[in-house]
């Protein structure tokens, strides 16, 4: 099986050589670019499996960097774990907004980043996205019957509520704004106030009972389902 490959795009000399070093060492290829417009020039050109894209960068910052990527038609379903020195809340918010799957806050620990890129990747190869059945830790979620089961009782779901954790379960670890879960579940048209998906979601817990922890709240960001990897 070809190693996946991972593009580092960073400008901090001394971080760099301590990735690259762990991240051969996990079996994946290296990539480095040193600011932001040769790292997107690298992700256009090489298309890695995932990107490692600093905030703080000289000649574009990673946002814009981020934000370029996922407008472009090659590059918008890349991977995006972002590496940032600040963890205000309005950051995560910002990171998320212009389509970060992930991030990590600076200083971090090696063996957690690499759990979470293995995560990422993981998540990310071909599974049952489409199928009509899907279970994890205990729920199943039926599209075509439009039934979830929860310790083999049925649950009592209306139509937004079985949306919601439809999504959330076919995307495990993957967090979702309170816009995108409206998007994703209600239909772009529905006319829904973002806390509206927050009385779906503690009615959701609810019915879910000794289940109900699979759906965590991400601090600034909204919701998502645990990974069993976590």
């Amino acid at each position: 099986m070809a190693r996946k490959r991972i593009l580092i795009i960073e400008d901090d000399t001394a971080l760099v050589e301590v990735l690259e070093y762990n991240l051969e060492q996990a079996g994946y290829q290296v990539s480095v670019a040193r600011d932001g417009r040769a790292g997107l020039y690298v992700a256009k050109s090489v298309r890695p499996d995932l990107i490692l894209l600093d905030v703080m960068l000289p000649e574009m910052d990673g946002i814009e960097v981020c934000r370029q990527l996922r407008a472009d038609e090659s590059t918008r379903d890349l991977i995006i774990l972002m590496l940032t020195a600040k963890s205000q809340e309005l950051d995560e918010l910002v990171g998320f907004s212009v389509g970060v799957d992930d991030y990590v806050t600076k200083p971090f620990s090696i063996n957690v980043l690499l759990q979470r890129i293995k995560s990422l990747i993981r998540r990310r190869e071909p599974t049952g996205q489409n199928r009509d059945t899907v279970t994890s830790q205990g729920i199943a979620v039926d599209r075509k019957s439009h039934r979830a089961i929860a310790a083999n009782e049925l649950l009592p779901l209306t139509k937004s509520e079985f949306a919601l954790l439809d999504v959330l379960i076919r995307n495990p670890g993957r967090a979702f704004s309170r816009s995108e879960l409206i998007d994703a579940a209600l239909g772009g048209d529905a006319i829904v106030l973002d806390r509206t998906i927050d009385v779906h979601i503690r009615a959701l817990r609810k019915k879910l009972g000794s289940h109900a922890k699979v759906i965590e709240t991400v601090r600034g960001v909204g919701y998502r389902f645990r990974d069993q990897g976590n």
